[in-house]
């Protein structure tokens, strides 16, 4: 087995401390024993704590995206990879014990004390939108009178209130009546 690289299992540790416990919530020193670094290995690969959240958001996007591609992989028609986005998406939320988005939560702690974390939460939704955006557009040729932008904005807000919803509840059944609404809507 590979041994894990210092710098790889700061930002491992550090994103399950973000993410279970929060930013604020976490100091360094914890980073540092839960890691067994030195707090010099930190700060060599890691400026300060908010240069290791940045690093945190871009792991965290970098397998949203990856782990959609994976769970997506053998779905070729645009209809069907829009569902199979919301069982990835349930899947998540599974995995995660239904704990919620990484970036919502960032976001509803840290606000606008840091811009550029806002900017990447902001600029990772857009991606997920943009997403969703050119698989609603590959697959409007089979819908007639559908606006794709209107189709676009809602299904990326269906799913995104499943996820909130879901959270509250601690189950997935909020997926399930979304699935139902966005395939009657695209058929």
């Amino acid at each position: 087995m590979k041994k894990e690289k210092v710098g790889d299992r700061i930002i491992r540790v550090a994103s399950d401390l973000f993410y279970r416990q929060g930013f604020n919530s976490t100091g360094i020193n914890q980073i540092i024993a839960e890691a067994d670094i030195a707090i010099g290995s930190l700060y060599n690969h890691f400026s300060s704590k908010n240069d290791l959240l940045m690093a945190y958001l871009i792991k965290q996007e970098q397998e949203w995206f990856k782990g959609f591609e994976d769970h997506s992989a053998k779905i070729s028609e645009p209809g069907n990879k829009i569902i199979s986005l919301i069982s990835y998406r349930r899947k998540l939320q599974q995995s995660l014990k239904f704990g919620g988005c990484p970036f919502i939560k960032i976001i509803a702690e840290v606000g606008d004390s840091s811009q550029a974390v806002s900017d990447f939460a902001k600029h990772h939704k857009e991606k997920q939108k943009e997403m969703i955006r050119v698989l609603v557009n590959e697959h409007a040729g089979n819908i007639k009178n559908m606006d794709p932008e209107i189709m676009t904005e809602q299904i990326f807000l269906l799913i995104e209130g499943a996820v909130v919803t879901s959270t509250i509840n601690k189950n997935a059944d909020s997926f399930d009546r979304i699935q139902k609404m966005i395939e009657t809507q695209m058929s």
